[in-house]
Order: C-alpha cells, then structure tokens, then sequence
C-alpha cells in the first residue's frame, strides 16, 4: 500500500501521512458496498431519516474539529471552513427529509391500477475535489443514501482529512458497515475503478471539464450514470445603472473566494462602458483591501492556493505582455501564496479570458449594451454561474433568461444554496445537485401496472 503526505499549504509543512488504498482494496470495498445495498434499501425510510439526522448531529458535534482540519489540509480561512462543515451538517439534515418523500404517481389508464416507484440504483461512486472537499462530497452522498444507496467515496489526494473524518462520523453515528465508505487513493487507481467496475451503477465527479469528459466515456461503455459538475470562467455583469459602490466592493469576493479556486469565481467582470473608469476607481482599493494571511486567523479573508505547482500554473496566465490593473498584497515567506490580481485583456483570445483559472485573478473589460453583455458572457465552453448589477428588474429577468448558465444571482455573487438545484451549461457539467429533487438523481423510476379486469 502507499501513502502520500498531506501538507499545510499555508506553511508548506507535513500535516500528516495518509495511505492510499489501490485497486484491490478498492474491489473489496465496492464488494462491501454491494452487499449492504439490499438491507439500506430495505430499511424502512423513517429509519433511514433518522440514521441521516444522526450523522448531521455528529457533524455538527464535531464542526470545529472538521474546520481546523480544513484549514490545514486545504488552506480554507477559519471562517470559510466553519461554513463548510456547517453545509455538511445541512445538507445532511435536508436530506433526512427526502427517503419519505420519495414519492411516485398514480397514473390513470384503462384496465387496472398504474403506478410508479423510485428504486435505488445500488452502489454509487463519488469522486470529490480538493478545493471544496467537505460540502462537494456531501452534495453527492447524502442524497444517494437517502434513495437507498451505498456509497464510495474517494476524495482528492491532495485533501482527504476532513472526508477521512466523515466517514468516522457515519458510523459512529450508527450507519451499517459498507454504506458509506471513504477510499484515499489516486483517481488513475481508485476513481478509474469507480468507472470500470459493473457493480458501480453512478459515478457522480466534480472537478475539471478534461477529466470529467473522461469520466463520462468510460462510463458510457456500460451506460453507467454520472453526474458532473466541471469547470466555470463565470461573468459579473455590472450595468450603469447598478449600485456601482456596492458591485465594486463585493466584486473581490465573488473571485478571490477560497483564493479563486471556485468553479463558480466571477472570474470575468463586464463593465458597462459608460462607467467603467469609475468602475476600477472603486474596485483597487476594494481589491487592496483583501487581507491575506493566516487562514487560521479569524481576520483572514483569502488563503494560500493549494501547492506549488498549482500556484505556478495560475501565475502562468499573467504574462509579460499582461496588463495588469492593480494586485492585492501577499505575505511574504513559507506557503503557496498568490496575490488577488485584476488584469486588463488586449484581446478577446487572451488566455485570461479564455481559460479557467482556478485562482485569484480576474479580468475586467467594457461592453457596449445588454445584447453585448449577453453575447460577451457566453462566448466561452463553460456556462456554470454569474452575477447581474442593475437596478432595473425587467433587465435583470432579460439577462437572466439569456446568460447561458445553470447558476445566476442578481445584484449577489450567492451560487449555492442547498435547496435549490445547482448545476451547469455546456461544458460546465451535466446533471443537477442539491434541491428538492435531488434524491431523484440516484434512482429509477419503475412502472408498474395492475390490472383489475
């Protein structure tokens, strides 16, 4: 078996050595999780509910652990880490609420009685990232256990304590041996197996449109399942008529969030032209007035990325040729720390604009009128979020009804909430996550007709 070392990204020191599970460790375990699909499914959905509301209540007792291990692991703020668990905690409780809601119909036809039903598929794959690695693996198996499905886990190298620890927490909480599993390992190793073992029947990945796609070829050879939530170059849409005080100060964190490592960051503002000097008069100090550090001071806003390798990969996008606006501050020694950056593209092709960046530096450019606006927000592959500044309602529905994306807040830069859908256009996904309906992703719908003549 091997191992990988986990490492504080804000002080670039070994938090801990973690094992690494390989393919035949990862067949048993799916093995396991085969044979404890048929006694959750079974178990009556008001005891489901309750082992649910079980582990949310031990999430919940163990919320400032998971948040401490959060922001070594993965250099989340205190903060951000606090709400990340919390999120865990309710995206668990409002799942407790869907095995007695599973509800079919009562068709009419000519004959007899028909009706429908929503089985569960069996054993369900989850393959969670390293930049949200608490609430993304929560939106996957909290609602594929409560359809009645077994789950394995496998959260990413580089993050795996805090998916470690809820897998602790299940079971303590009282759910049976093999329902829910998490699996450390290499994506090539155990998320491969997820694809190619028949006993898998969904595999539900977050993470990058290249390996998603993937992803979503290999299980198309056994018309295996999938939901995918992939990349984002997401546009802030800011028209003259806006609170342009209000847009410009909350701008930075719609981007700079988690250090821009958001598939949701508003990494494209669009500036109505008519005030966009003024625009960037009110965003540099709004920018510059990010605080970078410690992520496990209380005061801390924005973190480190990552790792090394990823924070060269970001600094790739700011050539020489660049221009650059105005940047944010950065401490100085140990840690893969970046600056929040806002750069000025020449050309519609630049790679800032183009590509997702996965870190903290957005572009800003002018557009002309609504149409333009439109047309410049959807001239990327991806189509997952965005924001519109204005105070015109009829424009803010316009807007909204033609930005091609699965996530939109007007005058808030809010992507998420638990009961409501969240999913992406295009290139940025398929399938949708969390919302009322999100139980139904995990199951079949079977028909059943009773005659009665």
């Amino acid at each position: 078996m091997t191992t990988t070392q986990v490492v504080n990204p804000a002080t670039e020191q070994v938090v801990t050595t973690v094992e690494l599970v390989g393919e035949a460790e990862t067949d048993t375990a799916i093995a396991e999780a085969q044979r404890a699909t048929a006694a959750w499914r079974d178990t009556a959905p008001g005891d489901r509910a309750r082992l649910l509301r079980r582990f949310a209540e031990a999430v919940d007792a163990d919320l400032e652990r998971l948040a401490r291990l959060e922001v070594a692991n993965a250099g989340h703020t205190i903060g951000n880490a606090r709400w990340e668990a919390g999120n865990v905690r309710d995206v668990l409780h409002y799942a407790a609420g869907m095995p007695e809601r599973l509800l079919g119909n009562q068709i009419p036809v000519a004959g007899g009685v028909d009706i429908t039903f929503h089985e569960p598929l069996g054993v369900v794959g989850v393959i969670v990232p390293w930049n949200f690695p608490m609430p993304i693996a929560a939106w996957g198996f909290a609602p594929a256990l409560a359809a009645g499905n077994t789950v394995v886990l496998k959260p990413a190298e580089l993050t795996p304590l805090t998916a470690i620890r809820l897998g602790e927490l299940a079971l303590q909480a009282g759910l049976p041996e093999g329902v829910f599993q998490v699996l450390p390992g290499k994506g090539s190793v155990v998320g491969n197996r997820f694809v190619t073992h028949p006993a898998v029947r969904k595999v539900v990945f977050t993470g990058s449109t290249e390996v998603g796609t993937q992803i979503m070829a290999g299980c198309a050879r056994q018309v295996k399942r999938v939901t995918l939530e992939l990349g984002g170059k997401s546009a802030n849409i800011v028209f003259a008529d806006a609170d342009l005080e209000r847009a410009a100060a909350t701008a930075p964190y719609g981007v700079f969030d988690n250090a821009g490592q958001d598939c949701c960051a508003r990494s494209r503002i669009l500036v109505q032209r008519g005030v966009f000097d003024r625009f960037l008069e009110l965003l540099e100090p709004a920018v510059q007035g990010v605080r970078v550090g410690d992520p496990s001071d209380e005061s801390t806003e924005m973190g480190p990325l990552i790792s090394g390798a990823h924070r060269e990969r970001v600094a790739g996008f700011v050539e020489r040729s660049t221009k650059v606006a105005f940047t944010g501050g950065r401490p100085d020694g140990p840690g893969f720390w970046y600056p929040p950056t806002v750069v000025l593209p020449g050309t519609p092709t630049d790679r800032v604009l183009t590509e997702e960046v996965f870190g903290p530096v957005v572009a800003v450019l002018p557009f002309e009128d609504e149409a333009d606006a439109i047309r410049i927000a959807n001239d990327t592959e991806y189509g997952l979020s965005g924001s519109i500044w204005t105070s015109d309602v009829g424009r803010a529905l316009r807007v909204s009804r033609g930005v091609e994306a699965g996530n939109l807040s007007v005058n808030s830069h809010s992507s998420v909430r638990y009961w409501t859908p969240f999913g992406g256009f295009k290139r940025s996904g398929l399938g949708r996550e969390l919302g009322p309906d999100a139980a139904l992703a995990f199951t079949e719908t079977k028909n059943v007709f009773l005659a009665t003549q």
